[in-house]
């Protein structure tokens, strides 16, 4: 272990070396990182009113049955409060103990419009339509939505606020008038009370502070000694570690992002010391880490969400996620092993790989984790009991933990990291609430799906094309769950309409992989950026080098929505599961070829490109296809290898 440890130091004081420099890319690329710094008094006063939202939201989410207008105005105006109290106005603000008067002036104004909603929400209900009446409910509602999406602003980023300020103009256009629009935003629950916000206050912040729990519990550190002992010693190691932590690791952080940065200060610099380019370590880190959200169980939380929206059972949802899950990471790996072959790269030495022995002393790291999903897949508990019982859990093991051990203290900073990591996430919730209250109140959904059927022609490959870009162009910079609850309202009614034919599963898994995938496509792919400020590498590269790397992000959603069988749905048995999957994984290594363009040699510029058209035949599901697709791609991987042995043979006689 001694030897690991010294192995992992010496890499990173190659790249990033210091905690400040991880920072510094966190400040940079994740918004949440810019944050006030309180010292003293202050920090006390912050940290308990974290640490007491922490509590409130598992008291909440599994005991209280207030009115839910009360409820969930009560939690916005804590968020809103706890938001102001955390976010300056602009990056780079590093004053201590510091916040502005118009601060102070926002924060009240902000908050107290919610508690006034919670005090008066009888009235409102009582007063329904006619509270547009009412001047104080106009001004409280207006005032309510303004520093909210400041706070978006601050917290998210611009882009989410972008769409929501274009739905809000057409609204207006529409000829709303301002106060119908207010109360459809904020005294109704078709606006900023929609489902995203709901699902917040009943379980999702729960699963959010039991993230932060188990990551206390050392699990994080856990999953890259897992990985180094399991793939590390194969040619190209590093990558493939960071390939497996990061998977392992982003299914539970809910951000590609933290997740990128996090994991990536470790495994980058090992893979740049290994030999592999700048760009491309940090794509893999990249890439692996994005796909980490579509990662059952916990698929960053949206497994609970799709449940939520598409009333499937959990454990259909996690099941149904395997094959995608296994073809997205599959086709990385292939990917990383052939960049390691093609520029003749090693694994890393045995004797500073960690033990099994000392790895299996840990395995009880995983409790939490199997708890939460036993007791989710059951049935029988609720979402909110089933994350607080897991949170218990967490708690109990890492008391345990005797490398990271959970002190009191650290119990309080994983309640304050809930806490504060639950801002970004409820807020852009709040703000897909208002697009999808836009789109409700205005219609606009059946004018959305009018103009991509009439600009599709009829033909679902181009509706598809059409709602994967408005995905990742309303997916960029948002985190996982608000990025889920967003497409899951605006896009994937229009691919389950009866003219487009797509499965409901089907288009909110197709959705859900195109919001996740913009943290990696270029102009504003954030995971991929941070992952190049680690490897100091060129950021546009980096985005292109990941997306070609997560390929099968681009593919495999287009294959299950044209033909669900690879969401296990109508599938005749358990043959067509074997067929499917293995066709697909030759399919992806055939693809996978093609882009590296490397075998045992180069592979000619024709036989890529027909290469490449064997694998996404292998890839589609259909007997037909897969076996012509089979022929095409074996007939190329024959070629190359007598070709490569021949010349092989040749040098040798020379």
């Amino acid at each position: 272990m001694d030897k690991e440890k010294n192995y992992m130091n010496e890499e990173i004081d190659d790249s990033v070396g210091t905690m400040e420099d991880v920072n510094a890319v966190m400040k940079k690329y994740d918004r949440e990182s810019n944050v006030r710094i309180y010292e003293g008094v202050p920090r006390i006063l912050v940290r308990a009113l974290m640490v007491g939202f922490a509590f409130y939201a598992l008291v909440d989410a599994v005991f209280l049955t207030t009115l839910p207008e009360r409820r969930y105005s009560i939690f916005l105006g804590l968020i809103v409060l706890m938001g102001y109290l955390t976010f300056p106005v602009k990056k780079g603000v590093e004053k201590v103990n510091h916040i502005p008067w118009y601060d102070y002036v926002l924060m009240i104004l902000g908050s107290g419009s919610f508690f006034f909603y919670a005090i008066n929400a009888m009235t409102v209900i009582r007063l329904s339509a006619r509270v547009m009446q009412s001047p104080l409910y106009m001004a409280v509602g207006l005032i309510a939505i303004i520093t909210l999406v400041e706070l978006c602003r601050r917290c998210v980023g611009l882009p989410i606020l972008f769409v929501a300020g274009a739905l809000l103009l057409y609204t207006f256009a529409s000829g709303l008038s301002l106060q119908r629009v207010i109360r459809t935003l904020f005294f109704t629950t078709n606006g900023i009370f929609s489902s995203p916000v709901q699902v917040c206050v009943k379980y999702i912040v729960l699963f959010i502070i039991f993230g932060y729990f188990l990551e206390r519990t050392g699990v994080a550190d856990f999953f890259i000694k897992f990985a180094n002992c399991a793939v590390g010693r194969f040619t190209g190691g590093p990558a493939k570690v960071a390939v497996v932590a990061s998977a392992l690791e982003g299914m539970a952080s809910g951000s590609s992002v933290a997740n990128t940065v996090g994991s990536g200060s470790i495994t980058i610099p090992m893979m740049k010391k290994m030999g592999y380019r700048p760009e491309f370590a940090a794509a893999v880190e990249a890439a692996a880490s994005t796909g980490g959200q579509i990662m059952p169980p916990i698929m960053g939380a949206a497994a609970f969400l799709m449940a939520e929206f598409t009333g499937e059972p959990y454990s259909s949802i996690a099941m149904r996620a395997i094959i995608p899950a296994i073809l997205y990471f599959t086709g990385i790996f292939i990917a990383v092993h052939l960049e390691a072959k093609r520029v003749g790269m090693k694994g890393i030495p045995k004797e500073q790989l960690p033990k099994v022995k000392e790895l299996l002393k840990q395995i009880y790291l995983l409790l939490p984790l199997i708890v939460l999903v036993y007791l989710v897949s059951s049935n029988t508990y609720t979402m909110a009991y089933s994350a607080a019982v897991s949170i218990g859990v967490a708690v109990v093991v890492g008391i345990f933990n005797k490398n990271e051990r959970l002190t009191l203290t650290r119990f309080f900073d994983a309640l304050e990291g809930g806490a504060k990591g639950s801002i970004t996430v409820v807020v852009a919730c709040s703000i897909a609430g208002i697009i999808s209250g836009c789109i409700t109140v205005t219609g606009l959904a059946s004018k959305l799906l009018a103009a991509i059927v009439a600009l599709s022609s009829g033909e679902v490959l181009i509706a598809l094309l059409l709602t994967m870009i408005c995905c990742i162009v309303l997916g960029m910079g948002v985190p996982t769950t608000a990025n889920y609850c967003i497409m899951a309202a605006t896009c994937a009614p229009i691919l389950m309409d009866p003219s487009i034919g797509v499965t409901k599963l089907a288009a909110h898994f197709f959705v859900f992989y195109f919001g996740i995938v913009a943290d990696i496509t270029p102009p504003v792919a954030l995971a991929a950026y941070a992952g190049a400020a680690i490897a100091k590498a060129n950021s546009m590269k980096t985005g292109l080098t990941a997306t070609k790397l997560a390929i099968a992000a681009f593919i495999v959603p287009f294959v299950f929505a044209l033909n669900p069988a690879m969401l296990l749905i109508n599938v005749s048995g358990a043959l067509e599961v074997i067929q499917i999957i293995c066709t697909a994984l030759i399919g992806l290594f055939a693809i996978a070829a093609a882009l590296n363009g490397f075998l045992w040699r180069t592979i000619p510029f024709v036989l890529r490109i027909a290469i490449a058209i064997g694998g996404l035949m292998m890839v589609y599901p259909g007997t037909v296809s897969d076996l012509l697709g089979f022929l095409i791609v074996l007939g190329i991987v024959l070629f190359q290898l007598l070709t490569s042995n021949r010349k092989s043979m040749q040098g040798g006689v020379a």
